[in-house]
């Protein structure tokens, strides 16, 4: 998606550790005519996908998740990163590392939002190792919900990620595929 990866080229900072710093427009700042144009782009890409429900881990893929289900005319559902007060019980859990942050996360759903006549699109901020979307599908797994696709926005493909979603045969489809960061720079994969 031109319109992200001129965003990203503009306003992204690559950090030591293979760390891309998006914080202005994605992952705190929110840009939401940007969110709104990866919404229709994932809305697009899984139109004839039979998606029920958009799932996503809280917070930062909140917002693209939420615009994505909003042009698909379904719920989002995001997974708590923290228990409260009102969500105690009849959970779907998994635990989640977190690369940025260097700890693991017991993510959690309530059951009564996911049922096996689902059919949900996950969507993600990020994907370099995989262990979000690793986390929300074992959730799917024990819901006994189909999996109509994963949309990430940013896809670092020099990491181990997509080829742990290929292997289970799911479809993947990210808005900006990072190559690699050479000297500061973000060289992306090209369209095919």
């Amino acid at each position: 998606m031109k319109l992200l990866e001129d965003r990203i080229r503009e306003d992204g900072k690559v950090l030591a550790g293979n760390v891309l710093k998006v914080d202005n427009f994605l992952n705190h700042q929110v840009d939401p005519v940007l969110m709104d144009e990866m919404g229709k782009e994932f809305a697009r890409l899984f139109k004839d996908a039979g998606v029920t429900k958009v799932v996503t881990v809280e917070s930062s893929g909140i917002a693209p998740a939420l615009m994505a289900a909003l042009h698909l005319d379904v719920p989002m559902i995001f997974a708590r990163k923290h228990k409260s007060l009102t969500l105690t019980d009849n959970l779907y859990t998994a635990t989640v590392y977190s690369y940025t942050k260097q700890v693991n996360n017991d993510i959690s759903i309530d059951k009564r939002f996911l049922n096996s006549d689902d059919k949900i699109l996950i969507i993600d901020d990020f994907l370099a190792n995989g262990q979000a979307v690793q986390g929300l599908l074992e959730i799917a797994k024990v819901a006994d919900v189909d999996v109509a696709g994963i949309g990430i926005v940013i896809e670092k493909s020099f990491q181990k990620g997509r080829e742990m979603i290929e292997e289970t045969g799911i479809r993947v489809e990210s808005l900006a595929r990072i190559a690699a960061f050479e000297d500061g720079e973000v060289k992306f994969v090209p369209e095919a």
